[in-house]
């Protein structure tokens, strides 16, 4: 007789319960907000520098980047560049790091809150010009008036700021510090919409965008000769700790 004890065998465990998979295109289908479209702009301007892309596919992809409306159209912008897989710490927030001048900027600035500012001359003039931040987007209308937009001792508080002109029977100007990267995009119907496009010799200069439709009317952006970010190379040694 085997007198030996066997141990009662154990049930089997179950696996623990997972949560199904999301849709493959829930992601994709979020509205991309301002911050996503800046990250996204930052990954090109990283592949312009280093060759991957040339001036003309830049160009191309970063107005594809400012229509995006979901991050699903956002994606296929940088989706055959390595620097698209580098994980969510890739696309942190970048800290300020433009400046024209060491003085501080208003704290209750309208622009600083993010909030998109808008520039209306009707049978009138506006001018934004001095020391002021522009935020991420400005939008300016002129009807039979006159706007000026001067960006040559503004602060920069994001790599890319984007200007939305609409001139009708009126004139826009924008004038830009010579070392900051200037491109536009938009039409003249029986007027005239004239960008002096310029690409920033530093690849992580600012980004400044005008989109224009003009009728009747005037829309210029080009830089302003002797007007510079003078500490713009200090301010990015600080800030890649270098």
């Amino acid at each position: 007789m085997d007198l030996e004890k066997h141990a009662p065998a154990q049930p089997a465990q179950q696996p623990a319960p997972t949560a199904p998979p999301a849709p493959a295109g829930a992601a994709s289908g979020l509205r991309a907000s301002d911050a996503d479209r800046d990250r996204v702009a930052d990954i090109l301007r990283e592949a312009l520098a280093e060759g991957r892309l040339d001036a003309e596919e830049h160009a191309e992809r970063i107005d594809g980047v400012y229509r995006a409306k979901t991050m699903g159209e956002l994606e296929p912008l940088v989706s055959d560049l390595p620097a698209a897989a580098g994980g969510a710490a890739r696309f942190a927030p970048q800290p300020p790091a433009y400046a024209t001048a060491h003085a501080p900027v208003p704290a209750d600035d309208e622009a600083a809150a993010g909030v998109a500012e808008n520039l209306v001359a009707v049978f009138s003039a506006s001018t934004r010009k001095g020391r002021w931040r522009i935020g991420r987007r400005t939008n300016a209308f002129a009807l039979f008036g006159s706007i000026e937009i001067d960006l040559t001792e503004a602060y920069f508080a994001q790599r890319l700021s984007v200007i939305n002109a609409t001139s009708v029977f009126g004139n826009v100007e924008v004038r830009v510090p010579e070392n900051v990267t200037l491109r536009g995009n938009g039409t003249g119907i029986f007027g005239n919409f004239e960008v002096g496009t310029v690409e920033a010799d530093h690849p992580e200069a600012p980004v400044v965008v005008v989109n224009g439709y003009s009728v009747f009317g005037n829309i210029e952006a080009k830089p302003k000769r002797g007007k510079r970010i003078a500490d713009l190379h200090d301010r990015l040694r600080k800030r890649l700790g270098s």
